[in-house]
């Protein structure tokens, strides 16, 4: 499949998703809007991969790159009606550009935490082979307030009651990060926007220990993000056929 990437950051990109990718010879395009990339004609793609990143969707006025992003993302969805996968900011441009509602939360989700599948998540073929409680590694401030119509919660916690979501047979998002590598927390603690909410969600010396915390957690997230990507792959076909 050709698949079509949009970063807002270099360092925030698909993880571990690009060897999946690579290992089954799919091709990738990336554009990096936050360095003024244009957008490509839509046509010749069979997935939309929205990444994540430090600014917030209605941060228009600083980027205003975002207007046309969510612009792209409608018609993407809406009137092609083709596969999305969205991490993190792209879980929120999804809900914002289908005219859901994101804001701040009252405090940030960062480090490792539990998601529990709603009964719409646990008959969701996207996440066919999860159990109802799994760990997860999140990273963000803001949260989707309002769902648009049509969207459905697929897993939620306390912290953050919207975690994943499915907008009609095809487009997805997740808050937490399943693309996470060995390099992802390193690289983002180098990042200003992320390094002050890693310190206020878990203080100087919890964000010190992050990167080795997250080390023996990397099988079991790299296993559950080879099942999304395996289910992606049915979900599609059962998509491309309908």
């Amino acid at each position: 499949m050709r698949i079509l990437v949009f970063q807002h950051l270099p360092v925030e990109h698909p993880g571990v998703f690009r060897d999946f990718w690579a290992d089954g010879g799919d091709e990738w395009v990336t554009v990096e809007l936050d360095a003024g990339d244009p957008i490509p004609p839509l046509d010749g793609f069979d997935l939309l991969a929205v990444m994540g990143g430090p600014m917030d969707v209605w941060e228009e006025d600083l980027h205003p790159w975002l207007a046309a992003e969510k612009a792209a993302i409608a018609i993407w969805v809406r009137d092609l009606g083709r596969p999305y996968l969205g991490l993190c900011l792209g879980h929120q441009l999804l809900a914002a550009a289908l005219g859901g509602t994101v804001g701040p939360m009252a405090a940030p989700e960062v480090g490792f935490t539990h998601v529990d599948l709603t009964g719409q998540g646990a008959a969701d073929p996207l996440l066919a082979g999860f159990p109802p409680r799994f760990e997860v590694f999140q990273w963000h401030g803001a949260e989707i307030k309002t769902l648009p119509r049509g969207m459905v919660v697929l897993a939620s916690n306390a912290a953050c009651p919207v975690q994943a979501v499915r907008w009609g047979r095809h487009a997805y998002g997740f808050q937490y990060h399943v693309e996470i590598t060995e390099r992802t927390v390193p690289e983002w603690q180098s990042v200003p926007a992320y390094a002050a909410s890693l310190d206020a969600a878990l203080g100087a010396e919890g964000a010190a220990r992050l990167p080795e915390a997250a080390i023996p957690r990397l099988p079991a997230f790299h296993a559950a993000a080879h099942r999304l990507y395996t289910n992606l792959a049915a979900v599609m076909t059962v998509v491309a056929g309908a």
